[in-house]
């Protein structure tokens, strides 16, 4: 990184935010993102996640700072020393996960994930999935409300609230964990190395239809979600030293 990187911040729509953004530029200019050395994302997780999905394919470290409810894959907020932090920033690399979604209508979409892929039933009655590993089945039908593959950036998210284990980076494994297990009654999950290919087939689209979700872009009425870690797309993370993402990830293990 050069000692004057050009930035390009970009901000959720909050007032706070907005607010940083006027001072920021004010302070170190304004660049567009594909000319940028580095960009600045203000907002909560959720505007990280759009920011990522938005600009990820430029291949520019991000430097994210809080300025929303959530900001796990964010930095403090501080208006002062934005220069000198980038420049001691460490870097966490991640590998988003890559979804193919075919659809009653004969539609394929695909979509990444840089937190997590979940199923969701979309009525009152239970999802019915099966669940295949490089090809072959392991689970003949989960009846669940969903279904769950985690990264381990995303571990600490809704893979953790419906208890899923939290997975320290760079341990090349992602998580898949079921919402609300009514058969298998005793199955948890799995954890699972982060090249396996993961498919899930819906069993009963029609009566018992089901949506997928990657990051916060879903598809409806799917009948076959298949899911890897992509190889050819990765976007870099920048952290304050004393609150890195691994660190953060491992404090959240020891929360009582």
């Amino acid at each position: 990184m050069t000692a004057n990187p050009r930035i390009a911040f970009v901000a959720s729509q909050t007032d706070e935010a907005q607010r940083a953004l006027s001072a920021l530029t004010g302070l170190h200019g304004q660049c567009d993102p594909e000319s940028a050395d580095v960009l600045v994302p203000l907002g909560g997780d959720g505007f990280m996640l759009q920011t990522l999905h938005r600009h990820g394919q430029l291949g520019k470290p991000v430097f994210g700072m809080k300025l929303g409810t959530v900001g796990f894959l964010m930095n403090h907020h501080r208006e002062d020393g934005l220069l000198a932090r980038i420049e001691r920033a460490e870097p966490t690399v991640l590998h988003p996960l890559e979804m193919t979604v075919d659809t009653e209508s004969g539609a394929t979409v695909k979509q990444l994930a840089y937190n997590e892929v979940s199923l969701l039933r979309q009525t009152r009655q239970a999802a019915h999935l099966k669940i295949e590993l490089n090809g072959v089945t392991r689970l003949e039908e989960l009846v669940a409300d969903g279904v769950i593959l985690s990264t381990a950036a995303g571990s600490t998210a809704y893979n953790f609230s419906a208890h899923g284990p939290i997975l320290p980076l760079g341990a090349g494994v992602v998580a898949l964990t079921p919402i609300a297990p009514f058969r298998p009654r005793r199955w948890r999950g799995a954890i699972l190395r982060a090249e396996t290919e993961v498919c899930f087939r819906v069993l009963d689209p029609y009566k018992r239809p089901v949506s997928a979700t990657g990051d916060s872009h879903e598809v409806r009425d799917v009948v076959e979600v298949r899911i890897r870690e992509s190889r050819e797309r990765h976007v870099t993370l920048l952290f304050d030293p004393e609150h890195n993402l691994e660190e953060r990830i491992l404090s959240e293990q020891f929360v009582v």
